[in-house]
């Protein structure tokens, strides 16, 4: 069995955490947990108790959000030179989280329909969704990749919601949004990832 354990749903968030296993080129085992009370209940509430995939074990420890999967996969295996040096790991941190946080609030509430008033944007993390979008498309146009002139695991997980935000209308279609996505979008593990994670979706009876 692998030391790593990977409980997803390919129709989930999961297929960030896959791409990135992917770009790590090691093995893993891949548990498919349905929507519905087998995500909600025991034994996999044992694993995550939110009852929300992706989540991981490694070497019978567990670890769950996407954004915090993706960061600990480049330390542990620093052999795929997914994560830059220690010095130089300012903006590597500073958009993977900032997608995690701000992107992922402002574009939540905005689906949501939730308008946050002007005297309102102090209370929460990111101001107004459309400073989020200013500042991620300053973001992702400013370097080759998001973290500089090398492709890092920052880009899995930014150019994932950068990707949904594209293909559901979340984020606007600008110019920066579209050149950054189809500069990480045509590696070969993302591929990879893609086409094993849509050959796990139930096809209509």
């Amino acid at each position: 069995m692998s030391e790593l354990v990977f409980f997803t749903n390919p129709q989930s968030r999961g297929r960030i955490v896959r791409w990135m296993l992917e770009e790590c080129a090691v093995p893993y085992q891949t548990e498919i947990v349905p929507y519905g009370p087998a995500m909600k209940a025991a034994p996999y509430t044992d694993i995550n108790p939110m009852g929300k995939v992706p989540a991981l074990k490694h070497k019978g420890r567990v670890i769950t959000e996407t954004a915090a999967i993706i960061a600990y996969l480049a330390e542990i295996f620093p052999a795929a030179g997914l994560v830059p040096p220690p010095a130089e790991r300012q903006d590597y941190y500073r958009w993977m989280f900032f997608a995690a946080g701000p992107v992922e609030s402002a574009i939540t509430n905005q689906m949501l329909g939730l308008v946050i008033k002007p005297e309102q944007q102090r209370m929460v993390g990111y101001g107004s969704f459309e400073l989020v979008v200013e500042t991620l498309a300053n973001a992702v146009s400013a370097h080759t990749y998001v973290a500089g002139d090398k492709f890092t695991a920052a880009d899995v997980y930014v150019g994932s919601q950068v990707g949904y935000g594209l293909q559901f209308k979340t984020l606007p279609d600008r110019t920066e949004f579209r050149d950054y996505f189809a500069r990480i979008s045509n590696r070969p593990a993302r591929l990879r990832a893609s086409e094993m994670d849509d050959a796990l979706i139930p096809k209509p009876a």
